[in-house]
């Protein structure tokens, strides 16, 4: 498996992956599907080199993906970055977002990242097991914030301080 940038022919199977978690209502707080097009501008918001969009490819298909986001938009915090890492469901429980995560936490000083995020709902265990196992710590909990129907969820902020 090899992780790579994103291409904007890679953006389907991007949209693809995301969508899959959204039934779960514990990975995502899209409610409906996004479409491609809708995800073109975000796309185009990631920078190799800065704020990078990784691909991984196996047999010539994307089956994971994690993306660097800039924190909250403002100049003061250009040294920070939230991750957001999604995997096919047949590659789930396989190290690879493991895999992704550790070369964020190796490559971030080289995109001038010295501080990572995460925001996961609090039922999100698996999710939140393998930032913490990569040692990230929680930094923040904001209870009931996300409404899916008549479920509210809690979020944790996890936070890894690189330097």
């Amino acid at each position: 498996m090899d992780i790579r940038d994103a291409v904007e022919a890679d953006l389907p199977e991007i949209v693809e992956i995301y969508n899959t978690t959204i039934p779960y209502q514990t990975v995502t707080a899209d409610l409906e599907p996004v479409t491609v097009e809708s995800r073109r501008d975000w796309f185009h918001s990631h920078k190799p080199g800065k704020r990078p969009l990784w691909v991984v490819e196996s047999e010539g298909k994307v089956v994971a993906w994690l993306g660097f986001k800039s924190f909250y938009g403002r100049p003061a915090y250009e040294t920070t970055a939230e991750l957001s890492v999604y995997v096919s469901p047949d590659y789930r429980h396989k190290g690879i977002g493991r895999m992704l995560v550790q070369e964020a936490i190796a490559h971030s000083p080289a995109f001038g990242i010295k501080t990572l995020l995460g925001f996961i709902f609090a039922e999100n265990v698996p999710s939140l097991c393998l930032f913490e196992r990569l040692g990230f710590q929680r930094w923040g909990y904001l209870p009931k914030v996300a409404e899916f129907g008549k479920i509210e969820r809690d979020l944790v902020i996890l936070g890894l301080r690189l330097s």
